[in-house]
């Protein structure tokens, strides 16, 4: 089993930013925290949450090229590479909610809009393989499709056609124990955005405290399907109440703490690192073009560049994971 010490890199970046110079120096500072992976992940839209159509956005979406580009400077610096293509809804709703209604009229719609996310993912499944990326990750939090198990296991068989390296799939914190079809694929992902403070400020044995459970959960969905576990997305602001609701990128007013963020960061890693069934991380997110590092002390955004979660960052992925017992 693979232990992911990873970041996410290259969101919501518009097209040709992945070969600007500054994306290079981004690269080469998220080496320097120890990470030895990077979610390569980028989107495209399809008009509204219930189109059956996803299109290559010309004006928007990532060109092959940009993509080849990213892989092959990641790799060049030693780093391993989870292509992860997502489909956004260009209406502003939030993709979970991208679905059709529970009744037999719909079934047209849904066999429609799988056809075209099938599509969508072969292409990148096909250029996963040519760039030699390391895995390949089918969708994230697609909540309201997960139900269609039919039409996931077919999916995950045509990727599998194309891509030959191992497959996860990044559901929604508080979904995973609902999807049947985990065990098509190689590892089990989530969006580990767990509310873990109850209050703003909270300090790390409080969220220690609150992430038990979440472990138990996770264990027992490795049981459920021998699956490794890992934390596709995860991390939280640098502001004051931001582990309250880690997800948060709205509430911009809130003011920065570094502490809040770095407890969140030490919380997670002292509670999972050890599990034999726990398979890493993709912090959430290193951007492409990083602020200025005298500007890490009012950045209120998800980069820990400059900050203290950075220094946790790199103590922890400078050390071991134990793998005694894994799968």
């Amino acid at each position: 089993m693979m232990f992911v010490k990873g970041m996410t890199y290259g969101w919501n970046s518009r097209r040709g930013a992945y070969r600007q110079p500054y994306a290079t120096e981004s690269l080469r500072k998220l080496k320097e925290t120890g990470s030895e992976w990077i979610a390569l992940s980028f989107y495209t839209h399809q008009a509204n949450v219930y189109a059956t159509d996803i299109p290559f956005d010309y004006g928007y979406t990532m060109t092959d090229r940009d993509i080849e580009h990213a892989v092959k400077e990641a790799k060049a610096l030693g780093l391993r590479v989870c292509l992860k293509p997502v489909v956004n809804s260009a209406d502003g709703i939030w993709r979970a909610h991208i679905g059709f209604p529970e009744e037999a009229g719909a079934e047209p719609y849904w066999d429609a809009w799988f056809r075209s996310y099938t599509n969508f993912l072969a292409h990148y499944a096909e250029l996963a393989e040519e760039l030699a990326c390391d895995m390949f990750c089918i969708g994230c939090e697609m909540v309201k499709t997960e139900s269609k198990a039919d039409h996931w296991i077919a999916l995950i068989d045509r990727v599998r056609e194309l891509y030959s390296g191992p497959i996860v799939y990044n559901a929604n914190h508080g979904s995973e124990e609902r999807i049947k079809w985990f065990d098509s694929v190689d590892y089990i992902g989530t969006s580990a955005y767990y509310p873990v403070a109850k209050q703003p400020g909270d300090g790390e044995e409080a969220m220690i405290a609150n992430w038990l459970p979440v472990r138990e959960k996770m264990a027992a969905l490795h049981a459920k399907f021998k699956k490794p576990i890992i934390f596709m997305e995860i991390g939280c602001r640098s502001a004051h109440g931001c582990a309250t609701m880690p997800w948060d990128f709205t509430h911009t007013e809130l003011p920065f703490s570094e502490e809040e963020q770095a407890n969140f960061y030490s919380s997670v890693m002292k509670v999972f690192w050890e599990e034999t069934w726990f398979a890493g991380f993709f912090w959430w997110d290193w951007s492409v073009k990083l602020y200025e590092r005298e500007a890490a002390g009012s950045n209120v955004g998800f980069d820990i560049y400059g900050k203290k979660a950075e220094r946790i960052v790199k103590e922890w992925y400078a050390k071991p994971k134990t793998m005694q017992g894994a799968l």
